[in-house]
């Protein structure tokens, strides 16, 4: 062998090492990347993620919710639906969801492709039907077409629209973030503050709800378990879903990846700012009190879980054509 491509290797392998032997031992797994996804099905979802002519109105669409630019949210306390109604909870970050132990955050859909078609038939988010966002899929050629060679049969049906949503949520991971470095090795890719946040993180008890690739998104948590939260948000968390009162005021603990473009914080939205939502955090769920600086340090960790967002062109949808039915975004 080249003396050069053994060195390149063993240095290879000495880095591998070295990450293996870092991140093995640490609650917290950096993003791998994506894998099987069916890149046909993650092209036409794109072009549904952004196509408001799912909605009755014309003018919602999934990335109205969980805008892209925006780290997969709307930035909003709660979202707005149809006719500007006010949404009941505040929208979850789209990017990492295929890590979610379920969708939504009372975990009502089992995944991705169920949750997508979720807010198209709700009244008060997209307020269409599934019926006539087949309809106003039909009526445009270039769909009827694409729709044909990504699924190989004549017809559009629901199931093969969300299954192509979900396939192109699948693809929206956030790798490479300065946590990742530090965790596959790069010693400098964290500074002392930001160490010292994540110790704090580790040593306070965060990480047992709030672990994995995710950072969280694997389990259902009571919200206020040392002192009860106070809310007039009327979600009731997880017993909705499952009936049992034990599970009131449970949710599906939100991911910290990208925390910091993902405000405002908790199911109700109530807190604007990661230092906010750190206290209230300490204090409910632990019993702990954050210091400024303790708090600054933590804010400071929680920064460095913002990774790579997927970069791509807008897609171009096609066109309506005379037969596709007109939006009535006032009725």
């Amino acid at each position: 062998m080249n003396s050069h491509i053994l060195r390149a290797s063993l240095i290879s392998f000495a880095a591998l090492a070295v990450s293996v032997s870092v991140f093995a031992k640490e609650p917290i797994d950096p993003i791998a990347p994506v894998k099987d996804i069916n890149l046909a099905q993650v092209e036409l979802g794109k072009k549904l993620y952004f196509d408001p002519r799912l909605s009755k109105s014309g003018f919602i669409s999934c990335n109205s919710c969980h805008n892209l630019s925006m780290g997969g949210t709307d930035n909003l306390k709660t979202s707005i639906g149809h006719k500007w109604q006010q949404g009941p909870i505040n929208s979850p970050t789209v990017l990492n969801s295929s890590m979610n132990i379920a969708q939504f955050w009372d975990g009502r859909a089992k995944d991705l492709k169920e949750q997508a078609g979720g807010p198209i038939a709700n009244p008060g988010e997209m307020a269409f039907t599934h019926d006539l966002a087949i309809d106003v899929l039909e009526s445009i050629p270039e769909y009827v077409n694409e729709f044909k060679l990504v699924f190989d049969r004549d017809e559009i049906n629901i199931d093969d629209v969300t299954q192509a949503i979900a396939e192109f949520e699948k693809t929206l991971v956030t790798p490479n973030s300065p946590f990742d470095q530090w965790l596959m090795g790069d010693k400098d890719a964290l500074t002392a503050n930001e160490k010292a946040g994540y110790k704090l993180f580790k040593e306070s008890g965060c990480i047992a709800c709030h672990n994995g690739p995710a950072v969280g998104g694997s389990s259902f948590q009571k919200m206020g378990i040392v002192e009860p939260y106070q809310s007039k948000n009327k979600a009731e968390g997880l017993s909705a879903v499952t009936g049992k009162d034990a599970d009131r005021f449970k949710f599906k603990v939100p991911t910290l990846r990208n925390i910091e473009m993902t405000y405002p914080y908790f199911h109700d939205g109530e807190a604007e700012t990661l230092t906010e939502a750190v206290d209230v955090m300490g204090r409910l769920q632990l019993g702990k009190k954050y210091t400024e600086d303790e708090n600054a340090q933590i804010v400071a960790f929680l920064k460095t879980l913002t990774g790579d967002q997927p970069s791509f062109t807008l897609p171009i949808l096609p066109p309506s054509t005379d037969k596709t039915p007109m939006p009535t975004p006032f009725e």
